[in-house]
């Protein structure tokens, strides 16, 4: 009498499972079934799955579906999607500082950094905000300088709560040297650069261009621009276009570069 049980019947061997390789660019592969062979020119997702496009070295080129039934080097393999990576993080700031991943912003300190306008706030948060949240540092507009005396006098700073101004045009004999000359304390420091707006601060070459253009005596500066450039007299327009060229701190001069990191540093430091 034969022993009575499933395990008394054959067992038929399993099968290894064809091992795995992603349809990368390039990859020479043979269809089994056809014997077409080419390399891997394109891989496409279709109502029936995906599929693989073959071009062998006549230039010719046939659509297979992916999967199992291709020879890679004689051997059989299975066919799958490659592995999109990740995105790799940028290691430094557009300022060149170490970038930090996963910290949160810091809640704001009482000091500030105070800049003329618009431009100049927007030109310091491309290049330097991810600092800027990290020390918990708030940049504000002034909207010119003309009201800063008024405007210290109200904040009325102390070590705890520190003034950084940045002021455009900052020259010896210029209205805004007498202004910072004011304003100036041990709780207030006021820094400029020698360019009329800070459109000039970017480098011109970021842009395309030699130099920034002269603009005469009398004619408004933005303007006079747009109008030498040939650009648009449109400064707002301008202004995005110039912005959208700024990367990373090596598109800006020097002479700005310098002033934001020094206020930066004053309103961080410790208090005394």
């Amino acid at each position: 009498m034969l022993p009575y049980g499933p395990s008394a019947l054959p067992q038929k061997p399993r099968r290894a499972p064809l091992p795995e390789v992603a349809a990368e660019l390039g990859l020479v592969l043979e269809d089994a079934q056809t014997g077409w062979c080419g390399a891997v020119v394109l891989l496409e997702k279709q109502p029936q799955g995906l599929v693989v496009v073959l071009e062998d070295r006549h230039g010719v080129r046939r659509s297979f579906p992916a999967g199992p039934g291709f020879l890679l080097e004689g051997k059989p393999v299975r066919l799958v999607r490659p592995v999109v990576a990740a995105p790799a993080s940028p290691t430094r700031t557009a300022s060149g500082s170490v970038a930090v991943a996963g910290v949160q912003a810091r809640v704001a300190r009482g000091s500030r950094i105070w800049v003329e306008g618009k431009h100049d706030a927007e030109l310091v948060e491309k290049v330097w905000g991810d600092d800027l949240r990290i020390e918990g540092v708030v940049v504000e507009m002034l909207d010119g300088v003309d009201a800063l005396p008024d405007e210290v006098l109200a904040f009325r700073p102390d070590s705890r709560h520190r003034l950084g101004v940045l002021v455009d045009h900052l020259v010896p004999g210029s209205k805004e040297s007498r202004i910072a000359a004011q304003v100036t304390s041990p709780h207030v420091l006021v820094l400029g650069h020698p360019y009329v707006d800070v459109w000039q601060a970017v480098r011109p070459s970021v842009l395309g261009l030699r130099a920034w253009p002269d603009v005469p005596r009398g004619q408004p500066w933005k303007e006079g621009v747009c109008a030498a450039l040939g650009w648009p007299v449109d400064p707002p327009a301008a202004w995005r276009r110039i912005l959208g060229s700024v990367r990373t701190y090596a598109d800006l001069e020097p002479s700005l570069l310098g002033r934001v990191e020094e206020l930066i540093d004053f309103v961080t430091a410790a208090p005394e």
